[in-house]
């Protein structure tokens, strides 16, 4: 478990992040078609995992739009968008900013990644929904790089989640 901030005001998320060198775990997301997407849908490529709350809050929005705006100089890398959003809603928000770059993926259907990422919020106002994280995967699903942002409502750093890349 770790404690974080919304506004200053202390939550606590179930479980920790996975360690850095670890196999990442699977998951089962839903994409804007309502597929089911797992992480073997992305073998071979890394993997930028840009967990936020909701892509309708101003930190989330930002976080997504510039992880899209990077994603052009990491050819060999897919920026997965991950929140509590519908697949609908989040299919409309990258529509209307034009984002194409980012693949959104819901956790519409379970808690599980949530979870087992470490990244599900246990109290407060944001309970069962996610903490703002980033988490960075090779292209063998090794874990190469974990942050999970102090305050909610603090955008994560983007320096480091891209030199996890190189």
């Amino acid at each position: 478990m770790a404690t974080i901030t919304l506004k200053g005001n202390p939550v606590h998320t179930q479980g920790d992040l996975p360690k850095i060198g670890t196999r990442a775990p699977d998951f089962r997301l839903v994409d804007g078609s309502l597929n089911d997407r797992t992480l073997g849908d992305y073998k071979g490529k890394k993997k930028l995992l840009n967990i936020v709350p909701s892509l309708d809050t101003p930190t989330c929005a930002i976080s997504t739009k510039k992880f899209n705006d990077f994603s052009s100089s990491h050819p060999n890398t897919v920026m997965l968008i991950i929140s509590a959003d519908l697949p609908f809603a989040q299919k409309r928000f990258c529509g209307s900013e034009n984002l194409e770059n980012v693949i959104p993926l819901s956790l519409m259907r379970s808690q599980n990644f949530a979870k087992e990422y470490g990244v599900l919020i246990q109290d407060g106002p944001l309970s069962g929904i996610t903490a703002r994280a980033v988490v960075v995967i090779d292209e063998n699903d090794k874990v190469t790089y974990t942050e999970l942002v102090p305050e909610i409502t603090d955008e994560p750093n983007y320096a480091n989640a891209l030199a996890a890349l190189k």
